[in-house]
């Protein structure tokens, strides 16, 4: 008997071993997913060029490297890559973080409106002829406006025993609620110029991004990713029910507040800058769990890396495959719906 601690805790370090292997390999994959997306696209970069690309950062530029070179790595192919992998690692830490606090593999990071109300916001600024700077604006405010009005109503409307379910019905009908406001925008666009920029902005494109929309992914997404990191903890006891939970010392309504908020600055930030990118934070986590299990002290970092490089992998395939660019909402939606069937059919006794 006086062996079991020590074996329990020689499993426990095993197991911290091999999550921390398997995070390094995962991310080896995204270092080597953004190398092979600095190479390929429309203007093709050799190894060569890519290594002379990067000595130029120390002032040693080739003097037979193309001036053109420089300028599509630069302004164009680096910030869309960055954006891609926040953008993807972001939905992937909404998503994991929803998932653990609703207990509900189900839900994804527009299950409370956020997606519907920055959508929605994108839509009226389209309509009105906003700068790209006044739509993203609109785009996150929308975000935030949509998921406020949920909980708000809710804490109206549940009781104390049921939060959890409320809120996830709450946000059901904002989101409905805000879909039909993008569909009356849309009804009363021009058919001819705003209602095809309106349609092609809410299928998703990293396509427009330049160097200030990486700045405007990365400030939300540190600032919610960071107070999510502190708390995965605590996030952990929330797979237990609220009366278990609190009896643990943990305030689950506050918690579930501070993780919504943050949730929310991320995802409204990535539908402000690429559109309604889909599956992302529905699939991904489950890909990380699988891969590191559900103690969000490893399942918080494997999301991110997983679906930033997911993210990654899909815009490459949507910049490449075809002479017009695929929007990425189709492809993330074409890849995701049929994994995600496998995985519930692989789950089927049980979340995986």
């Amino acid at each position: 008997m006086a062996g079991l601690p020590l074996q329990k805790e020689q499993l426990h370090q095993e197991r911290k071993e091999h999550q921390s292997l398997r995070i390094t390999l995962l991310v080896v994959l995204a270092v080597a997913a953004i190398l092979i997306s600095l190479l390929i696209g429309r203007y093709a970069i050799t190894w060569a060029q890519l290594l002379a690309v990067f000595g130029s950062l120390f002032g040693n530029t080739p003097a037979d490297l193309p001036a053109n070179v420089e300028m599509v790595f630069f302004k164009i192919r680096l910030p869309r890559i960055i954006a891609a992998f926040i953008a993807g690692g972001g939905l992937a830490l909404a998503g994991s973080v929803y998932q653990g606090v609703f207990r509900n593999p189900m839900v994804s990071p527009d299950i409370l409106g956020a997606t519907a109300g920055a959508g929605l916001g994108a839509a009226i600024g389209l309509l009105f002829s906003f700068n790209d700077l006044g739509v993203q604006a609109l785009s996150f405010v929308g975000g935030i406006i949509a998921v406020g009005l949920t909980y708000l109503v809710c804490k109206g409307v549940s009781k104390r025993s049921n939060t959890v379910l409320t809120l996830i019905l709450t946000g059901m009908v904002i989101t409905a609620l805000f879909q039909a406001g993008i569909s009356l925008v849309k009804f009363t666009a021009d058919p001819y110029s705003k209602l095809p920029a309106i349609t092609f902005w809410l299928m998703g494109s990293l396509s427009s991004v330049i160097t200030k929309d990486v700045f405007v992914l990365l400030i939300p997404f540190v600032g919610g990713a960071i107070p999510l990191f502190l708390l995965r903890w605590r996030i952990n006891l929330l797979s237990f029910s609220d009366e278990e939970a609190q009896a643990m010392g943990v305030n689950t309504q506050m918690l579930r507040l501070i993780v919504i908020i943050c949730s929310t600055l991320i995802t409204a930030s990535v539908v402000s800058v690429g559109g309604i990118i889909g599956w992302v934070g529905l699939i991904i986590p489950h890909l990380a769990r699988i891969f590191v299990g559900p103690n969000f002290r490893a399942l918080l970092p494997a999301s991110i890396i997983l679906g930033g490089t997911y993210l990654l992998v899909v815009d490459d395939f949507a910049r490449g495959m075809m002479a017009m660019e695929i929007p990425l909402g189709i492809l993330t939606a074409i890849i995701g719906a049929p994994f995600f069937i496998y995985l519930m059919y692989k789950g089927r006794n049980g979340w995986s």
